[in-house]
């Protein structure tokens, strides 16, 4: 039975009239400076990436769906490659799916807005040689879009239906960047928003077995948000009310407990791209304040667990329900969404990278052993400020009675971190030159942190190896 949302506003008519008058003059410096770290982020994330098979897989996909014209035209690029090649949709596809290949990218809100927005909006300003300001401001504005959907659902809510956020608000916020790349007017705006939401999807069932379908989502979702904002832009329409319709609307659809006042409440005085946290380690996000805490713990014992202790960890009931699976060894990303291998890899190696992920550590009996040891403890505290803030705790009982815990309310890669800025610099620094060497990561840096001085077609080449 539909809601009665008779009173509901026109939210998807105010939020296309907000993203059709947005202008780079109009975003704080702080949040064009976000935009830029976010946009090293994931294009680290992804040339990492891109050596993964499902990442090789997606571009092999892509190659065989569509043969270039032989002046090369409207086409845009695989990150690190010489020249453009596939459709903007086909490429952001690809470069989703290869910033999101490792778990490297960025999150907030329950959601991975760098691996979806980004490739997006990069495809499409080659594809209209677009300049480095406006880059910037429909990124900071897909961004906007994709968190707020996702608040508006209540991300705890939604992620109990089984539903993975990235690619079902995915789509919202890379047509948004679609909406200020080509400048659509509000009605266009509109269209291109409803076509995005009403091609939102995406399944948490990867997790029974791994599967590789949670790399698909935001390639997925990059893919939609840019044949929305192609498609509006020559007048294909969509539904003008998707966000707050009775009948088949995106909040009702996708949650229990829509909260629709966060789609505006706010929007332009604090910018989404700037609380967003980024990954030093490979893992879900939900389990860096884990590791970071194991770390510390490890640091401060001088030691790994000796047998006769006990560890515990405690988390709130989204995360013990997405995370908190029995370990046994399968895939790196069944590894990477378990808090026990990633709390035992923690203990263990003092990292979660993606030499902790390898088939070699996923199965080692002694740190099986170990993740299997660990007993996780439902903190409805916790579930309080989960995901407004992403706490844990962990904690080594001796026999004697005896505990050592330690928690933190955040993670190292959240924003306003002592040192985050310059961990995440390091962080690209080393991914990017792995992929490209370092000469090509540190051109790509210099492109990316002077931005609005250059165009899309000068960042595009950048990375090229």
């Amino acid at each position: 039975m539909p809601r009665d949302r008779s009173e509901t506003p026109a939210l998807t008519a105010a939020l296309a009239g907000w993203l059709a008058g947005l202008r780079h003059e109009t975003l704080p410096d702080s949040a064009c400076h976000a935009a830029r770290l976010a946009l090293l982020d994931t294009m680290g994330a992804a040339l990492h990436g891109r050596q993964e098979f499902w990442a090789e897989t997606a571009l092999s996909w892509a190659r065989r769906g569509y043969a270039p014209p032989g002046d090369g035209g409207g086409l845009a690029t695989v990150w690190g490659e010489p020249q453009p090649s596939l459709r903007p949709a086909d490429a952001a596809f690809v470069n989703g799916v290869a910033a999101h290949a490792f778990e490297l990218d960025d999150f907030i809100a329950k959601l991975h807005p760098g691996a979806v927005v980004i490739p997006a909006a990069l495809a499409l300003a080659e594809r209209l040689d677009s300049g480095g300001d406006v880059i910037e401001t429909a990124v900071a504005a897909g961004y906007e879009v994709m968190v707020r959907a996702a608040l508006a659902l209540d991300p705890n809510a939604a992620r109990l239906r089984g539903w993975h956020l990235t690619g079902v608000c995915g789509p919202l916020g890379a047509a948004a960047a679609g909406v200020v790349l080509f400048g659509l007017d509000e009605a266009a705006a509109a269209w291109a928003l409803g076509l995005g939401a009403t091609q939102g999807s995406g399944l948490f069932a990867f997790n029974a077995d791994g599967a590789m379908s949670k790399r698909l989502h935001p390639g997925r979702a990059a893919h939609a948000g840019v044949m929305a904002a192609e498609l509006a832009a020559v007048g294909f329409t969509g539904p003008a009310s998707v966000l707050e319709a009775a009948d088949g609307g995106f909040l009702d659809a996708f949650s229990d407990a829509a909260k629709p006042e966060h789609l505006l409440e706010g929007i332009g005085e604090s910018w989404a791209v700037e609380q967003v946290y980024f990954k030093p380690y490979s893992c879900c996000g939900s389990l860096h304040a884990y590791v970071d805490v194991a770390r510390a713990l490890r640091d401060r014992l001088g030691r790994m667990p000796l047998p006769d202790e006990t560890i515990r960890a405690g988390l709130p009931h989204v995360v013990d329900v997405q995370c908190g699976f029995d370990y046994e060894p399968g895939t790196a990303l069944n590894g990477q969404m378990s808090a026990r291998f990633t709390i035992a890899a923690a203990l263990t190696d003092g990292n979660a990278l993606p030499a902790q992920y390898t088939d070699e550590r996923l199965n080692d009996p002694e740190l099986i052993a170990l993740a299997q040891r660990i007993e996780l403890v439902p903190d409805v505290a916790l579930d309080e400020i989960y995901p407004t803030d992403y706490p844990g705790w962990v904690e080594i009982a001796r026999p004697n009675g005896r505990v050592e815990r330690l928690e933190t309310l955040n993670p190292s890669g959240a924003p306003g971190h002592p040192g985050r800025e310059a961990a995440l610099l390091s962080k690209y620094d080393a991914l990017a030159a792995e992929a490209i060497g370092e000469v090509a990561a540190r051109r790509l840096k210099a492109v990316l942190m002077a931005l609005p001085h250059r165009d899309a077609a000068t960042l595009a080449a950048a990375p090229a190896v």
